[in-house]
């Protein structure tokens, strides 16, 4: 036989054999967003819920959300200088785990039914409620009824307003505004009287330094949101974020952590709930 074609032969196979084993390195095993750099996690939260997920002005990333999904991934064996942040909208949440954009997402991701039926849900971790904000000062607001007649603003395409109005105060007049920092404003600046989504996401705006003491959380506790760390359905990453929050729950570090994102606003927030026990 022609060595030359021994030799051609032996590259093509050298080649085809390069290609395989380049292949299988670029999987992320399951886990998704993890690419082909093993040291790094990549996790969805907001940008631009204070309090709970906040992209800052340098670059910076603080929230309660922050902070649980900075503990979990140490606990995954990643220090924070290893996550890569990544914003995930409300609408993309799902899409972004199905198509493996990150490793798990934690972004006041509430537990729900149809949400459980694309993805796996650790945790949960925080159970919040919806409320509404008022002025420190509003002594006319004491009970959900009281919002009958009052200006209640949320943001465009929000339930939370329109589930008031329907179920408690239904001559409330809804005020739509295109972001919370808007309706915050309004509320200062009584244009508005109260503001209603879920408490924690409440409790961050008002724990900003510009509006510290001028909003009080009504505490009505008109639903119960089982916030949960997101993965991949099938992921075994559930079983291990669910291990790390129990930890974080133990050594003191989620009461930390609940103090230092809602301390401000005199939030009154709920025990941390027991991993797969679901509030409905």
């Amino acid at each position: 036989m022609n060595p030359r074609k021994l030799t051609k032969a032996g590259l093509a196979a050298a080649a085809a054999l390069a290609l395989s084993l380049t292949a299988a390195g670029c999987g992320d095993g399951g886990n998704g967003g993890a690419g082909a750099d093993p040291e790094k996690i990549t996790v969805g939260i907001k940008f631009d819920q204070p309090g709970i997920g906040l992209k800052t002005p340098d670059g910076t990333y603080t929230g309660f959300d922050v902070d649980v999904a900075t503990y979990v991934a140490r606990e995954l064996g990643h220090d924070p200088g290893d996550i890569e942040w990544k914003e995930a909208k409300s609408a993309d949440r799902e899409t972004m785990l199905q198509r493996g954009d990150v490793d798990f997402i934690a972004a006041s991701y509430s537990i729900n039914d149809e949400r459980a039926e694309k993805v796996d849900f650790a945790g949960p971790y925080l159970l919040a409620h919806q409320d509404v904000l008022i002025r420190a000062d509003d002594t006319s607001i004491t009970k959900p009824s009281d919002l009958n007649n009052k200006k209640l603003c949320s943001v465009t395409g929000s339930t939370s307003a329109q589930n008031v109005k329907t179920r408690l105060a239904p001559q409330a007049q809804l005020q739509e505004y295109g972001g919370y920092s808007e309706c915050l404003t309004g509320l200062e600046n009584g244009v508005v009287d109260a503001l209603t989504t879920d408490d924690s996401i409440l409790a961050g705006y008002a724990a900003q330094d510009e509006f510290k003491g001028k909003f009080k959380l009504a505490g009505f506790k008109l639903s119960n949101e089982n916030y949960g760390i997101g993965v991949q359905k099938g992921s075994e990453l559930k079983a291990r974020i669910n291990t790390a929050l129990e930890k974080m729950v133990a050594d003191g570090s989620w009461d930390a952590a609940v103090k230092k994102n809602f301390g401000p606003a005199d939030y009154k927030n709920e025990p941390a709930p027991k991993i797969g026990v679901i509030v409905k």
